[in-house]
């Protein structure tokens, strides 16, 4: 259950709507949401318990019976999407964006290169990793700060905005500094204190699914942030691990359309982790897309080959430049489309 205070509750009439709420066996945590207080219940409410005393109490503006563990991420109680800027640019709200560049910051001379290339594209988001978990304690571990300034200012030269990725709490106030977007990868969706510490800051967080995660269980993580006040999260699907062994990872292009039923959160989809190789990834792309995709995150490089990260999955710039000439004409598609069926003209 969800309830929505008035903007200007005072602390008295606050205090008292908790004391009724834990009268009524009732588990309640307040968050921030949309710029005003809202209670969050925590336990499952009795079916048939009546709401409407809720909303009778002083200071009450609004309730919403939400049954999914996932209250604030769930569209039973926030039907709108949710959609935000960033410099200019807006997330969500059937706009598409692409975030594109290399798996890491290799050099400032290569990632100054690669965000020319991104931005004749018109791509407003460029990526690279500064701190890269790897599977091996042997393999190429990131530049750290000095990786995050060089990607900034690649950044700032072609009005692009940095997506980067943390992989410890640590590392939160440096990475807010040289960071437009704070990314958390697989094997931190589930870090629940980490997640915790990125609500607390205004900064939006792209949160990445497991590689094992249920769709319930990526939510959930969602929620963590969101709880802490931070309304600004974008879901990334990036592949799941399955039995099939002929990719590294199996693109859920499902979870798309699913998340959009039961969330108000933008998607994205990330192809290149999802599949792991280059020659799939514009395919999956197009897929994604046309699943109803809020925005792309890609691998690009100007030589694969040379590259100290994922390589194999990391799209030449020529492959890229065809990429975003194929979106460019699937959304031109659709949204001819969506205006036939909103005019009811038959095809």
């Amino acid at each position: 259950m969800i309830i929505v205070l008035h903007k200007n509750i005072q602390t008295g009439e606050l205090s008292e709507i908790l004391n009724q709420l834990e009268e009524w066996g009732l588990e309640a945590y307040i968050a921030q949401f949309e710029h005003r207080s809202i209670i969050s219940i925590a336990n499952k409410v009795n079916p048939d318990f009546d709401i409407r005393k809720i909303s009778l109490l002083k200071g009450v503006v609004d309730v919403y019976r939400v049954d999914e563990p996932y209250k604030l991420a769930s569209r039973a109680w926030k039907k709108s999407s949710t959609s935000f800027e960033i410099k200019g640019v807006l997330i969500g709200a059937d706009e598409l964006n692409i975030i594109a560049g290399p798996c890491s910051i290799e050099s400032e001379e290569h990632i100054f290169e690669m965000a020319s290339i991104i931005a004749k594209e018109g791509v407003k988001f460029i990526r690279g990793g500064a701190f890269k978990p790897r599977t091996s304690p042997y393999s190429f571990q990131g530049l750290g700060i000095d990786g995050l300034k060089m990607i900034r200012k690649a950044a700032d030269m072609y009005d692009l905005r940095v997506v980067t990725e943390i992989i410890d709490a640590s590392q939160i106030d440096d990475i807010c500094e040289y960071a437009d977007i704070i990314q958390v990868g697989t094997r931190n969706m589930q870090n629940f204190y980490l997640l915790k510490q990125l609500g607390k800051f205004n900064k939006p967080v792209l949160l990445k699914r497991g590689m094992s995660a249920q769709i319930t269980e990526w939510l959930m993580a969602a929620e963590y942030i969101l709880s802490g006040g931070n309304e600004k999260v974008i879901l990334c699907e990036r592949g799941i691990r399955t039995f099939d062994n002929s990719g590294r990872n199996t693109l859920d292009i499902s979870a798309i359309p699913i998340i959009h039923e039961l969330s108000h959160l933008p998607i994205f989809a990330d192809p290149s982790h999802g599949t792991g190789n280059r020659n799939r990834v514009i395919p999956m792309s197009l897929a994604a897309v046309a699943a109803g995709a809020d925005g792309l995150m890609v691998e690009v490089h100007s030589c694969p080959e040379k590259a100290l990260s994922d390589g194999p999955q990391a799209l030449y710039p020529q492959q890229f430049t065809l990429l975003m000439t194929q979106i460019r004409a699937l959304t031109q598609s659709l949204k001819g489309k969506q205006i036939r069926e909103n005019e009811n003209v038959p095809f």
